[in-house]
């Protein structure tokens, strides 16, 4: 990933094994990162049970919100592909008990449909 596409949101495929050192600790007994996506410094997770959103906040980077949405409370999710006009693709999450989605911004190229196949095979189970 360039470094423009990087400040533009461009999402891009992150190696889920480089990600086991940093969630050491929370991820549990047998739970592995499966998929993860970089969006400039924030990452979206899916293990076999959750999907783990870690924000990365500050100049600095030190102060780190991880949230962990078990697929179970995922009540819908929508993915919309990028266009020809409309070069972002948008990723949509409606969680149990919150009436607005978590969405994200994705530009042309992210693996959409990996994400599609990563929420459906954990909300789907």
């Amino acid at each position: 990933m360039g470094l423009l596409d990087g400040l533009l949101g461009h999402g891009s495929e992150v190696d889920a094994a480089s990600l086991e050192r940093r969630l050491a600790g929370i991820l549990i007994d047998s739970e592995t990162a499966r998929l993860a996506f970089k969006i400039i410094r924030d990452v979206f997770v899916f293990t076999e049970r959750r999907i783990i959103l870690i924000d990365v906040q500050g100049i600095t980077g030190s102060k780190v919100e991880f949230t962990s949405i078990p697929y179970r409370a995922v009540v819908r999710f929508s993915v919309e592909t990028a266009g020809t006009f409309d070069l972002d693709a948008e990723l949509k999450i409606w969680v149990s008990g919150t009436p607005q989605p978590i969405e994200r911004t994705l530009k042309k190229g992210a693996d959409v449909r990996g994400i599609q196949r990563a929420l459906a095979e954990g909300v789907l189970r």
